[in-house]
């Protein structure tokens, strides 16, 4: 311990009679850690976003649909080919499903299925290009994102009378409305008058994505009494037990294949899509992310740690007169190589502690300029960061400490 001590003072007079050399040949191992630091943190902090968006979205939710999520355009012909899905499917699923829950309708009335741009109107305000949906009263026991905030949702005695009824996003009632209460009052929706009867919670979507807060709702007959030429249908089925995820959706998949005429061996001719779409989704994207940061910061700390070693071997050569005394006082070539590798391990381990300050204050930074990125500091690449710190330094330390250690004592003493 009295040897590891004095290597350690040592070390650390010599980098402080040679601060702005020491501080110069950090600077690499410090971009490298802090880009390790800054994006691991967003990284991290996204994850556990989007984790509980997912949970948020509906664990237990199972979409169907003639097109493959999150692309809206350029599909091929033999997608875009597809039979719609119709009333008497949901109905089968009810019947036929064991394992599902709930199943429940939802007609869109979107720019993506419809040329038309939906425009919602009270008095002189005006909201265009929201999102508005046709479904059941039983939508968002499926979809738990869709939570009533005032109000209610409408229930299945005003469905089978086409009431002309709707609950709005926040965001859209807060446009239209302000300070005045929502509920009951009376707006036209793409120029035909609905009552408002409630206001969804705040969801204001996933990466600045639509949300709750852009869709407004009315009842599924009602739909189809106003806009009986739009056919898409899209089915969302509640799974009673998330461990059974699998199995309802093959269940699931054959009821349909079995209706739509779907030969044996041939794939699916619509989409089943769960909640961890997203996730894997994301995960692959960040993936990628994590490779190029690594691939990044990596070339950052070889030239910091050929930084390191270019210095350690000035060292060498200004302290030869050093090394030779203090081999001729009985110090041994383990010692000498003690010494320089712990200097070398110091220099990098001070620009990994740096390095970890400035990636940690770069991720606070991006994320209140930013606020949609949160940062979430890690404990795991906080360690790796500070591990590949020192591990730079004991990698590029150990030629200039073996050729210190390798020295004569005679040569040494000698020299000038």
């Amino acid at each position: 311990m009295g040897d590891w001590r004095e290597h350690l003072w040592v070390a650390w007079e010599s980098l402080r009679a040679h601060k702005l050399r020491a501080g110069l040949t950090m600077l690499g191992v410090v971009i490298g850690v802090a880009s390790v630091i800054s994006v691991a943190a967003i990284i991290h902090g996204l994850n556990r976003y989007v984790a509980d968006e997912v949970e948020r979205l509906g664990a237990r939710m199972l979409i169907i649909s003639r097109f493959p999520a999150f692309r809206f355009e350029q599909w091929p012909e033999h997608i875009r080919l597809r039979k719609h899905f119709t009333y008497e499917d949901v109905l089968a699923l009810r019947e036929a499903c064991r394992s599902c829950g709930l199943v429940t309708p939802v007609r869109p009335r979107d720019a993506i299925f419809v040329r038309q741009l939906n425009q919602i109107r009270f008095r002189n305000q005006s909201v265009d290009e929201f999102f508005l949906r046709g479904t059941e009263p039983d939508f968002h026991q499926v979809m738990p994102l869709f939570a009533v905030k005032e109000g209610r949702m409408f229930t299945e005695e005003e469905n089978r009378q086409r009431r002309q009824l709707a609950v709005l996003g926040l965001g859209i009632a807060d446009a239209l409305f302000g300070r005045l209460d929502p509920i009951g009052q009376t707006v036209r929706i793409n120029g035909i008058e609905f009552t408002v009867i409630g206001v969804w919670e705040q969801h204001t979507g996933l990466f600045g994505g639509p949300g709750a807060d852009q869709i407004v709702v009315i009842p599924y007959r009602t739909f189809n009494k106003l806009w009986p030429e739009i056919e898409e249908l899209v089915i969302a089925v509640e799974v009673m037990d998330p461990e059974l995820f699998a199995p309802v959706t093959d269940e699931v998949a054959e009821i349909l294949r079995r209706r739509r005429g779907v030969a044996p061996g041939a794939p699916n001719d619509f989409e089943l899509t769960t909640p961890d779409f997203i996730k894997d989704l994301w995960d692959q994207l960040t993936g990628a992310l994590v490779v190029l940061t690594l691939v990044v910061s990596s070339i950052a700390l070889v030239v910091g740690g050929i930084g390191v070693m270019n210095i350690m071997l000035v060292s060498v050569t200004e302290r030869t007169a050093e090394i030779g005394l203090r081999k001729a006082v009985g110090a041994r070539r383990g010692d000498i190589r003690r010494q320089f590798l712990t200097e070398a391990v110091m220099l990098t381990g001070a620009g990994g502690v740096v390095g970890i300050l400035l990636g940690a204050a770069t991720a606070l930074a991006t994320h209140w300029l930013v606020p949609a990125l949160p940062a979430n500091l890690s404990l795991f690449w906080v360690t790796a960061g500070f591990a590949l710190a020192v591990g730079v330094g004991l990698f590029f330390g150990i030629y200039p400490a073996v050729r210190a250690a390798a020295l004569e004592p005679v040569t040494c003493l000698r020299y000038e």
